[in-house]
């Protein structure tokens, strides 16, 4: 991105975040911006062109979060981790949300393949699993989906996510305590 484009891309990123592709609107961006759509079309062409771009920007924003929560050593560092980038998982949540849209799927599919491996490690401590890492990652990939439907601008705070994470912690315990197996399906058998 050049850096006359940023303040399209930083109020288009905003706007997406919040109310998905639908707000990327020429007019509502140029309004945003404080220029004339003649802007807009000088520096991106079209919609197409900035919606690739912001993409690309959130891939950048993406590979920062990577490589914070590679190097988290614990629950109340990948909070605020977390809350720092909360612009970022409200657009991730909206590329889930539109992701029949092919752009939007392989961005989200990239992000986890980045994000994913690392928070790995702390993931696998926070939850009690350090010796179970396969069975770790089937938590973090079934627990993906749902934080991607409950977060919000509100939600996404630190006592909730201090909730959440508890609730995932509480989870995992009663399995663990029960000594019940995880179905076929769960742990890769079937």
């Amino acid at each position: 991105m050049k850096e006359i484009q940023k303040s399209w891309i930083e109020k288009g990123y905003r706007m997406f975040a919040y109310g998905g592709p639908q707000e990327l609107k020429v007019e509502r961006l140029a309004a945003a911006v404080g220029k004339n759509k003649s802007s807009f079309y000088h520096h991106f062409a079209d919609l197409e062109v900035f919606t690739s771009i912001l993409l690309d920007y959130h891939m950048e924003q993406v590979g920062q979060i990577a490589r914070k929560e590679s190097q988290c050593t614990s629950l109340d560092e990948l909070i605020d981790i977390i809350v720092a980038h909360k612009l970022d998982l409200l657009v991730n949540r909206q590329l889930r949300i539109h992701r029949t849209n092919k752009e939007f799927e392989a961005c989200f599919v990239k992000t986890n393949q980045l994000t994913v491996p690392a928070i790995m490690g702390i993931w696998s401590a926070i939850l009690g699993l350090t010796d179970q890492s396969h069975l770790a990652g089937l938590v973090l990939t079934l627990s993906l989906d749902n934080f991607y439907l409950q977060i919000t601008d509100e939600t996404l705070n630190h006592g909730w996510l201090t909730q959440y994470f508890s609730d995932l912690q509480g989870l995992v315990r009663a399995f663990s305590t029960t000594g019940a197996s995880l179905p076929a399906v769960l742990d890769g058998s079937v």
